[in-house]
Parts: structure tokens; sequence; C-alpha cells
């Protein structure tokens, strides 16, 4: 991808003033970049309003907002706008109530790669997911790149960003949820009984979930590798256990 495909995105917001008016709207900001030891008093201005919204804010070589803003004179910030407006995890327990289905829901534990979210949202929305719940850190986001990965779904499917996914995961066991974590030495998919209210829950691409995120797990489960290759694409694997969850709720 070039710069000058980037810089025709509308997901881009460059320089001091557009990032700034882009926050006092309230518009919603998937995360922001700044170069490593701007103290520009604007920029830290900037930061400050970002932080009390909890958007996430990352520190980045020069260079690559050069190559980010296009050419354009990004002033040591660039944001990515939301796609879509992110939903909250009880908007997603609101359209299973809607529906008068049991809650499915997919938990994303810092999946970084955005085709394997927009993938695994356009997943969701075939198999009847209600929402996808992502972290607010280290997690792709509702970018432009994600969007277009999900064919549309994105506009169909709730997408919650909550601060931790281990509390929410407790959040959503109170509320009756069994949750399944998709990991290695599990029980075989296909022994599961995915029938009641379901969690399914999908780790980063290299490190698969976290330790505490798979404790607070009721359940692992595993897909049956046969062949010399051990490990699946994290939209590939997900893709399977939406489908099993979806088989047993028909």
């Amino acid at each position: 991808m070039n710069a000058d495909n980037i810089k025709q995105k509308d997901d881009v917001i460059v320089g001091r003033n557009p990032v700034s008016e882009s926050l006092r709207s309230g518009r919603e900001i998937d995360r922001i970049l700044v170069a490593k030891g701007e103290k520009n008093g604007a920029v830290v201005g900037i930061l400050a309003k970002a932080k009390k919204r909890q958007i996430p804010i990352k520190e980045v070589d020069s260079r690559k907002l050069d190559f980010l803003s296009g050419g354009a004179n990004h002033q040591g910030i660039i944001a990515f706008t939301a796609v879509k407006e992110y939903a909250t995890v009880e908007d997603i327990f609101k359209l299973a109530e809607q529906r008068q289905e049991n809650p499915f829901i997919v938990v994303l534990d810092e999946l970084e790669d955005p085709h394997n979210l927009g993938a695994i949202i356009r997943t969701a929305e075939c198999t009847g997911v209600h929402g996808v719940i992502i972290p607010k850190r280290r997690s792709a986001g509702l970018s432009y790149a994600v969007g277009k990965a999900s064919a549309g779904a994105v506009e169909y499917v709730p997408v919650a960003r909550v601060t931790n996914i281990s509390n929410t995961i407790e959040e959503l066991k109170k509320r009756g949820v069994w949750v399944y974590g998709a990991d290695m030495n599990g029980t075989d998919y296909t022994n599961c009984d995915f029938s009641g209210a379901t969690a399914l829950v999908i780790g980063n691409e290299g490190k698969g979930i976290s330790r505490l995120v798979r404790e607070k797990c009721d359940e692992i489960v595993s897909l049956p590798m046969k062949g010399k290759i051990k490990s699946l694409n994290a939209s590939v694997a997900a893709g399977v256990l939406m489908y099993a969850v979806a088989a047993k709720k028909d």
C-alpha cells in the first residue's frame, strides 16, 4: 500500500488543528499516533484530551507519520477515526434479547491484524453473532482496513471496546454466558455443547490468549490438527468455531 492510497482514505486525520477539532466535536477516534519526543504545547494539550476519552496513544518515529500522512504536514500527530461508532457490551445483550436468542459473543484478546478482525466480523455476521468485544489497547480497531475486510459486515455487527478483557469475561459469566477459550490442549470442539449463552475467546495471532484470560474461561476448546502445521490463522480458527456454535443453536 503506498502513501497516496493512504492519503485518500477518510479515516486518517493529519495535523494538530484537525485532530484537535475532531476531539472537540466528539468524533469517534480509534487511535492517535504522535512523533517520539514531541513536546509542542498544542500536541500536549491534544494528548491530554485524548487521555480523558481513553483513546489509545502510541509514540512512533516521525518517518512513519510522514508515510501515513501521504506527504501532508502532520506536525507530529495524526489520528485514525473509526469507520463506525463502537457499541457497548449492553448493546450486544440487547440485540440478543431483541432476537429472542441466547447471547452469542466473540471476544478477541489482543488481535492485532486488521484483516483478521475484518474477516472475523464478516463471519460473525454470517453466523448470527450478536456482538464482538475487543480491548482498547494492543488491538486492531474499527479502521478503514477492517471495514473493507469485513465486506460491509461492520455495519451490522456491534463491536464493543473495553478496558479490560479479563474483567469483561467475569461480567459475561455473571450474566449466564459460558466462556470458551480457543487454545491448544483443550477439549475437542466437536465434543462441546454450545447450545446456551456462549462466548468464544480468540487470542493474539502469535501468542494466543493470555494466561490470565485463559484462566478466566470456563472451558478451553481446541481444533484437531492432523497435518504438520500445528496452528491456524486466527480468523480461520474463529470461523470454524463460530459455525460450530451456530450449528448447535439452530
